[in-house]
């Protein structure tokens, strides 16, 4: 696991981290939240060894870093998938790193194999476009098949099916029991994905729940959209437990005032098979706005945060 502990980091009059503390558990996706200067790249880069902390510090599996036996096979990271000399090939580069860890060259092989890179492997990494680096970056993060991956956008410039892709890795490596702790600032995709957030600004801890729990306190009005083949019973069975349920069409419900797993529970209950269940991502990003108004760092003239600004 990742566990942060009072981590305090100062550029000079600056403090990037104010005393942050959270865990990422074995066996969930952790989301990794907060506006442009919140502290959340200098606390992944603590994490690696990249930063050295005023106070505090990150421990992996109760180790610091630097201080790992095998460290790319305790954690993959990908912080900045730019950061791969230009003139060497993806399958030059990922051999250089299992030679110097001590990792088996068929290993590059497969990471190769699993990221779709096998038609680019041996290109130059200066003609990658931003979505083959960002897989390159994510290989080069598998490569000692680590017990726990950080990343840092991982879905940044990838196509719709890189997208598809990256949602199905970290959810199969939480399910193998490994850690993942991922930032981006897509809500949607984090709504689909994570397990837990964890919402940072200026550099202090805001929030470290589940999604369900983050939307209902932070006024995100917790939406859930269900589909099921009896509609008609499950919102009668939700209007009966104190549920609002409004009719979505086409046999969905979207429902407020329960949390996912309530809805879960009340159609089990009910016998009605679900065809789908999900957490709207707009209530993810409102719950997230609100719980970040006090902290971004860039606003409009209309005092409202600037679209984007959650790195």
């Amino acid at each position: 696991m990742i566990e942060v502990q009072a981590l305090t980091k100062r550029y000079g009059t600056t403090t990037a981290v104010d005393g942050l503390s959270f865990t990422a558990r074995p066996g969930a996706v952790t989301g990794f939240l907060g506006p442009n200067g919140a502290g959340k790249s200098t606390t992944m880069r603590v994490a690696v060894g990249l930063e050295r902390p005023t106070a505090g510090g990150v421990l992996v599996d109760g180790h610091r870093y630097a201080d790992l036996a095998a460290p790319v096979r305790s954690l993959g990271a990908m912080l900045d998938a730019r950061a791969v000399h230009p003139g060497l090939t993806a399958r030059r580069h990922l051999r250089a790193l299992a030679r110097t860890h001590g990792i088996p060259r068929a290993r590059v092989d497969e990471v190769v194999g699993l990221t779709g890179l096998e038609d680019v492997a041996g290109r130059r990494v200066r003609t990658f476009s931003l979505g083959t680096g960002q897989r390159l970056g994510i290989a080069a993060a598998l490569l000692g098949d680590p017990a726990t991956l950080l990343l840092d956008e991982p879905i940044n410039g990838l196509d719709a099916d890189g997208v598809l892709w990256v949602r199905g890795l970290v959810r199969r490596m939480a399910a193998e029991g490994r850690t993942v702790l991922l930032s981006s600032h897509l809500m949607h995709e984090l709504a689909l994905v994570a397990d837990r957030v964890v919402v940072v600004g200026r550099g202090r801890l805001l929030a470290d729940t589940t999604l369900d729990e983050l939307m209902s306190r932070s006024g995100g009005g917790g939406l859930v959209t269900v589909r099921s083949s009896a509609p008609s019973v499950l919102a009668a069975a939700l209007l009966s437990g104190g549920a609002q349920v409004d009719d979505g069409g086409d046999g969905s419900l979207h429902v407020r005032g329960v949390t996912g797993e309530e809805v879960g529970a009340v159609a089990a209950h009910a016998g009605v098979p679900l065809l789908e269940l999900a957490t709207r991502a707009g209530s993810l990003e409102q719950a997230y706005l609100t719980l970040t108004a006090d902290a971004v760092e860039h606003r409009s003239s209309n005092g409202r945060p600037v679209a984007g600004a959650t790195r």
